[in-house]
């Protein structure tokens, strides 16, 4: 049984972030699935990607879409919701319901936008510990996420090693590189430079309708970061819009309009302050930060790790999960490295999931 439910919780008491600052209150939405145990013991929680949420299985009355991990969470599937009570929660500065620039800065009614704290990875897995904390879950059978999400794993496996017994971490890496920061600039850069941005003091919903162009530009180099060059030429090929003149100026080949439809479509519903803030913790995050070395980042960490890498992946090579088994294997620490031979790029992790399903099976055992 699936058992799809939505919540938010309210916090009151301050939230002290790493920048010194502090955010208070805050809400944090979240979705569970499954049913928790008598002894709480079949906790499995999910961390979103970047542009991701809390909706990672089934789907709202009304809709069609199915959540974002949906072929691999719900009865009987690979994390089977008749075993196992999943939670993901929507990440602080996120913009589907937990507090973000566009929220009311209390006790005004008027959005933080700038006067939103930066945000680190580390902030993000706080405050999901004190909801976790205050739901009565103080430990997890297996935590796992992609992406940003595997970074948020790994942060929390860092902070919290009595939390999660096992961790799984896919697509993702220890320090984001100067590549990933390249395309984050992109991104960030065109969203600043739209007029129709007014420097941040947009009114909410303005873009609802007809989207934002910048927001929609830097979005176009991202999906080309997510993709491969194999797995790009293999989706579009030198195929052309049919209905595009091949000598018009603008006429469009298929994998122009594929970005066009896709970026433009995408900040409609993706707000574009969370979208800089969030980049701005991707940036930032570094597992090592404050320690000699990676391996002396890791040396506490008590959960059993599996680290799922994918061939393509452009953005976040393989090496970089293979660093991290390495330094768990420099501290006798329980550690599984995964390269999956995947020639779609670091979007795999959303899309290939027959190639590493039994994988995750096995990390479950």
């Amino acid at each position: 049984m699936l058992n799809l439910q939505t919540h938010k919780a309210r916090f009151t008491n301050p939230l002290y972030l790493e920048s010194g600052r502090i955010l208070e209150p805050y809400e944090i939405a979240y979705e569970t699935y499954g049913t928790l145990n008598d002894d709480k013991s079949n906790v499995i929680v999910v961390f979103h990607a970047l542009t991701g949420s809390h909706h990672v299985a089934g789907t709202y009355e009304g809709e069609s879409k199915a959540g974002w991990w949906d072929g691999l969470i719900g009865a009987g599937k690979t994390i089977d919701t008749n075993r196992f009570f999943v939670i993901c929660t929507n990440v602080i500065g996120s913009c589907f319901g937990s507090t973000s620039p566009m929220s009311d800065n209390y006790p005004s009614t008027e959005p933080f936008r700038y006067k939103f704290p930066v945000l680190t990875i580390a902030d993000m897995v706080k405050a999901q510990y004190i909801l976790f904390s205050s739901l009565g879950i103080h430990h997890a059978f297996a935590a796992i996420g992609g992406s940003m999400g595997g970074m948020q794993a790994l942060q929390f496996a860092q902070r919290y090693p009595n939390f999660a017994a096992r961790t799984i971490v896919l697509a993702a890496t220890h320090a984001t590189s100067a590549y990933a920061i390249a395309f984050n600039k992109i991104s960030q850069e065109a969203i600043l430079k739209d007029p129709a941005f007014k420097n941040g003091y947009y009114e909410k919903g303005a873009f609802a309708q007809n989207g934002l162009s910048g927001m929609a530009i830097g979005r176009m180099a991202g999906h080309i970061s997510f993709l491969s060059h194999s797995s790009m030429s293999k989706k579009f090929g030198r195929d052309y819009v049919q209905n595009d003149g091949l000598y018009e100026l603008f006429g469009r080949f298929e994998v122009e309009r594929y970005l066009e439809y896709n970026s433009y479509n995408f900040t409609r519903w993706f707000d574009p302050l969370s979208y800089l803030y969030i980049i701005k913790a991707i940036n930032i995050f570094d597992l090592g930060r404050g320690y000699d070395s990676l391996a002396d980042a890791l040396k506490h960490l008590k959960t059993k790790l599996t680290l799922i890498s994918f061939k393509a992946d452009l953005l976040f090579l393989p090496q970089e999960s293979l660093e991290i088994h390495q330094a768990m294997q420099a501290n006798n620490l329980p550690s599984t490295y995964i390269e999956i031979d995947s020639n779609y790029g670091h979007d795999a992790f959303l899309v290939e999931l027959e190639l590493f399903k039994e994988h995750i099976t096995k990390a479950l055992q």
